[in-house]
């Protein structure tokens, strides 16, 4: 398996959680989405750039950028399916 690259991420997020209303969050499973998931999805989202751009700016490839972008909406979506906290670490 190949090393992963060190993503750039120019914005500062805090630790915050996202929950499902009116459960305490013991009771629930946690998703933990990383600042550069979080970043992928800012970048083209957000910011409205192309993958390519965002790519560009995260220091990736744009197919790895890809996958990354991907990956964290499947892991945001089960999330929320699945009536799950989501955490966002800094």
């Amino acid at each position: 398996m190949r090393k992963r690259h060190r993503r750039r991420v120019k914005f500062g997020y805090n630790n915050i959680y996202y929950k499902p209303h009116g459960v305490p969050l013991r009771k629930l499973n946690e998703v933990v989405v990383t600042t550069e998931e979080l970043e992928t999805m800012r970048l083209r989202y957000v910011e409205n750039l192309s993958q390519t751009n965002a790519a560009k700016r995260m220091g990736l490839s744009q197919s790895q950028y890809q996958r990354d972008l991907v990956s964290t909406l499947r892991k945001i979506t089960n999330a929320i399916i699945n009536g799950d906290a989501i955490r966002i670490p800094n």
